[in-house]
């Protein structure tokens, strides 16, 4: 192959999927915060919000979410005709697309961690935060699904261990917007199988790359902490935790693979 057939072959890669529209910007405070004003300004859905730098971004819980330059940071704006329940679910869909976007750029092998964490090694590889509003149905008037990945970098500040795209074997010359063209192709997939078929599909393709499935876990709820034996996940996209016989559902709190103490 020579070096224009190289080139081209590498444009191709980069290149997103027609359901999408590429907004992107050298630096921005959040691009959730970006395609939110777009989203209630009537943006279409598939409108991508792309920041080379984002100095604002944020996680779950409002956790600061790093997103220096070299590693990724978009958000989606999605308007899918679902109750809000229903739409959280896209948490899911967007965690296995993250999974098989690490599984095609280097030789690791990614688990999920429930709700939305993908973990390479048991150190977390990137975060999704989804916000949404209400239309006057009670459905989802549009959805923002913020998405951040490490490609080049990784903070060591955290309170659990976190890696990068590079440091699990990705190639040298790999680039936050190659990483976004595999991401989103793999992400309009699940999407579409998610309104054509329900969460089932992606309820058996997480349990599929789930880590821990019959082991020990913690879970931190707000006022409480407890242990028990990681069981399943329900078609509401809740955790089902064995404590002693007495199954836990768990629709919010943080998990952690081990029993306390």
């Amino acid at each position: 192959m020579n070096q224009s057939e190289e080139m081209n072959e590498a444009t191709r890669a980069a290149q997103l999927p027609a359901f999408f529209y590429l907004v992107e910007l050298e630096n921005c405070g959040s691009t959730n915060d970006e395609a939110k004003e777009m989203a209630r300004q009537g943006a279409p859905e598939g409108t991508l919000i792309f920041a080379h730098q984002q100095t604002g971004g944020r996680g779950r819980r409002g956790r600061v979410w790093n997103s220096p330059e070299g590693n990724l940071a978009c958000s989606l704006i999605l308007r899918p005709t679902l109750p809000p329940a229903d739409a959280a679910l896209l948490s899911f869909v967007a965690a296995l697309a993250v999974a098989e976007t690490v599984a095609e750029l280097t030789p690791a092998r990614p688990t999920l961690k429930w709700p939305n964490d993908v973990l390479v090694g048991g150190a977390k590889i990137s975060g999704i935060l989804l916000e949404s509003e209400p239309g006057p149905t009670g459905l989802v008037d549009w959805l923002v699904l913020g998405t951040g990945i490490n490609v080049s970098a990784f903070p060591d500040d955290t309170p659990y261990p976190a890696t990068c795209l590079r440091a699990v074997g990705a190639v040298g010359d790999i680039t936050p917007r190659l990483v976004l063209a595999h991401y989103s192709r793999h992400f309009e997939r699940w999407y579409q199988r998610l309104l054509r078929q329900g969460f089932a599909p992606i309820r058996a393709a997480w349990l599929n790359a789930a880590q821990g499935l019959g082991a020990p876990v913690t879970v931190r709820l707000a006022h409480e902490n407890f242990s028990g034996i990681l069981l399943d996940l329900d078609m509401d996209g809740a955790l089902l935790v064995d404590c002693d016989g007495c199954i836990r559902r768990i629709t919010a709190g943080d998990v952690f693979f081990g029993r306390e103490g």
